[in-house]
């Protein structure tokens, strides 16, 4: 489980995406980020996580968020995702776990009484001032824009 909280500063990061650029969390100063950190790209809960976001991301995008998604695949693997879903917001490349350890999303998980370490599903929602104005750990994959705007009125 995260160690970061509401109300904590976000940590600042510097990171590849799909298309082998960097982006920093810096470069969206001013602007609401939706930082929401996901398993595994084509996998029927991502899937469904990134086009509930591609579905509403015009509203999102008017009410002043951007939205980034992060996951421990390469370039190839992201690209592919945008590609087949028509994704209109950057993928994060993480394969050195080193953006998901600073946030505290890489962790124990089990599934079917087995244990591994993976990403733990989460969102951060991160107002214009890079403070944390959300944690969410129980992700909500088909309805996950409005789960955001709920805690946000």
């Amino acid at each position: 489980m995260t160690h970061l909280k509401k109300g904590d500063k976000a940590p600042q990061f510097e990171a590849k995406i799909e298309d082998g650029s960097i982006i920093s969390l810096s470069d969206y100063k001013g602007k609401k980020k939706i930082l929401y950190f996901y398993p595994k790209d084509n996998t029927p809960g991502c899937t469904a996580n990134a086009c509930n976001f591609k579905d509403n991301y015009e509203s999102l995008t008017n009410k002043g968020f951007v939205v980034i998604g992060v996951s421990i695949q390469g370039e190839k693997s992201h690209q592919k995702f945008i590609d087949k879903y028509e994704l209109p917001f950057h993928l994060i490349v993480d394969e050195e776990k080193t953006l998901h350890e600073t946030y505290g999303v890489w962790g124990l998980k089990k599934t079917f009484g087995k244990e591994y370490m993976g990403t733990l599903r989460t969102t951060f929602v991160i107002d214009e001032n890079d403070v944390i104005a959300e944690v969410i750990t129980k992700v909500k994959t088909k309805d996950a824009t409005q789960q955001i705007l709920d805690l946000m009125d």
